[in-house]
């Protein structure tokens, strides 16, 4: 059972390092919302899970309701922060025609400032 809740840890910290990596890596908004909600999410499920298999009856409890909780609020937060960004006109790498340009009113995209 130790084996089993250290390979969950594990990957659950592979899942995070790859998402973690995706959001600084990756050109524009959604791209970095989609590694962040994602990879995060299954990351975070798995470490939670390697966590009840070598924890106790409190920790069990405690880690279901943490994971139901995950499930049910990021595709919520991830449906907003993605409308968000594209609504207020923020530049889409990687998209020829906007698919979306009959159901949403979009900004003007606004230049870059320089740092």
């Amino acid at each position: 059972m130790t084996l089993i809740a250290t390979a969950l840890l594990i990957l659950g910290a592979a899942f995070l390092l790859v998402a973690a990596i995706g959001v600084v890596r990756l050109p524009d908004p959604l791209q970095r919302m989609h590694s962040a909600t994602k990879a995060g999410t299954l990351g975070a499920t798995l470490m939670l899970l390697g966590a009840m298999l070598s924890g106790t009856l409190e920790g069990l409890s405690t880690s279901a309701l943490v994971i139901l909780f995950l499930l049910l609020t990021l595709p919520i937060g991830a449906q907003l922060l993605g409308r968000a960004a594209y609504v207020s006109g923020t530049k889409l790498e990687g998209l020829e025609q906007d698919p979306l340009s009959d159901e949403l009113e979009r900004a003007e995209a606004q230049p870059e400032e320089a740092i």
